[in-house]
């Protein structure tokens, strides 16, 4: 209170009370391509530039390289925004690999997919949905995991960039499925082949990748579902085939797709259309098996801890504490309404916050959730039984 006299009434306004807690933005990509062609004002070379109309932008996009027939890709499933960094198509593939797993220049700057981790700073968004089409062989896949991991986001990688083996000169799905093992990130799914398309540049059908369309498609469901629905299942657009043959059926597990599901690979079906056919990633961790619970766990992490930016500073009190524990049991609360989760609570755990922690500005408030797991393995138990003849007499005699 102030010191100086005064006579009359003061009003201090003390603002207190649970705040609400927005969720984070899911539904923006992140990627890198190629285009020599295109238009340089619109795509510079390795800075990131943030598309707010992904079909407008396929008429800057050149083309030649990569950057039209992903954005085309992603334009068929939804219109996300979308974080591009062009680069320049290397002499040779490791050249080009090179040029798109980036590096830190002298001036402190960003190329290729390091451009990636400025965009929050430059663009104002941070990109949750990552992938490099057609150009995502091991070591950029590798680096993309490690992208993936820093900002909290999920990137798809094509079974690609496997290595042919057993003589084979074309990449097979035991190819596909020793290429998994080599990924232990739960921000990692793998997925094999190629979908094919008609191509209006080319005038030809053309292979599509499975990577542009697959975060076209994230996106689409991230707006229209929820980061808690995974790929798997779901009708896409813009594609006429599948570039490998790939034999699937619902009830037997002892097929190509039934082989790559079981490896954690996701692959390509056609029933009542063209669709992704699997949902893991390549955690080592099985709490993070499904798409949607490393999704789950990204966005939660992110969305809680933004929402506490408001309490840092503010004066420790037991009020603030339950304040902060009420808007995120709040926040819960409505994504468990909403299917996003299971169930959720947050807590103070008087045993974690040690009155000298607490006396240098310390404070640990806990949560735990549930994620909603996929519906992935349904058995429908079919008996023959008598039971339904032991009437059959009053039946007949009855009309009824």
């Amino acid at each position: 209170m102030p010191a100086d006299y005064f006579h009359g009434t003061r009003v201090i306004e003390i603002p207190g009370g649970a705040r609400p807690i927005r969720t984070i933005a899911t539904a923006i990509l992140g990627m890198v391509c190629t285009a020599s062609d295109a238009d340089a004002t619109a795509f510079p070379l390795n800075k990131p530039v943030l598309i707010t109309n992904v079909q407008q932008a396929i008429g800057k996009a050149g083309k030649l390289g990569t950057l039209a027939k992903a954005l085309t890709a992603i334009a068929a499933q939804s219109k996300p925004l979308t974080v591009v960094v062009r680069v320049e198509e290397g002499e040779t593939s490791a050249e080009t690999d090179s040029n798109v797993i980036g590096n830190t220049l002298p001036d402190g700057s960003y190329t290729g997919l390091q451009a990636l981790l400025s965009a929050q700073s430059l663009l104002g968004v941070t990109p949750r949905i990552l992938g490099v089409p057609y150009h995502d062989t091991e070591p950029v896949a590798q680096a993309l995991a490690g992208i993936a991991q820093k900002l909290r986001a999920f990137t798809y990688v094509s079974g690609n960039g496997a290595t042919p083996v057993g003589g084979q000169t074309e990449v097979t799905k035991e190819a596909v499925t020793s290429y998994r093992k080599k990924f232990g990130q739960r921000e990692v799914m793998v997925i094999w082949p190629d979908f094919t398309g008609f191509d209006v540049n080319a005038q030809a059908t053309v292979d599509v990748s499975a990577v542009a369309v697959a975060m076209g498609l994230r996106a689409k469901l991230d707006n229209d579902i929820g980061w808690h629905k995974n790929i798997s299942n779901v009708a896409v657009n813009g594609v006429t085939g599948i570039s490998k043959a790939v034999s699937w059926a619902l009830q037997d597990p002892d097929t190509d797709a039934g082989y790559l599901n079981s490896n954690d690979v996701t692959t390509l079906i056609q029933k009542d259309g063209f669709r992704f056919w699997g949902s893991r990633t390549c955690s080592d961790d099985p709490l993070f098996a499904f798409e949607q619970y490393t999704r789950t766990a990204q966005v939660l992490a992110d969305t809680m801890a933004e929402a506490q930016m408001l309490y840092n500073d503010k004066p420790l009190s037991a009020g603030l504490v339950r304040d902060m524990i009420e808007g995120i049991n709040a926040k819960l609360r409505a994504m468990t309404t909403a299917g996003y989760l299971m169930g959720g609570e947050a807590w103070y755990d008087e045993a974690e916050n040690e009155v000298t922690d607490l006396n240098a500005g310390k404070l640990i408030v806990s949560y735990a959730y549930t994620a909603v797991p996929s519906l992935e393995n349904i058995t429908l138990n079919q008996r023959v039984t008598d039971t339904y003849l032991m009437n059959f007499a009053s039946t007949v005699n009855t009309g009824s």
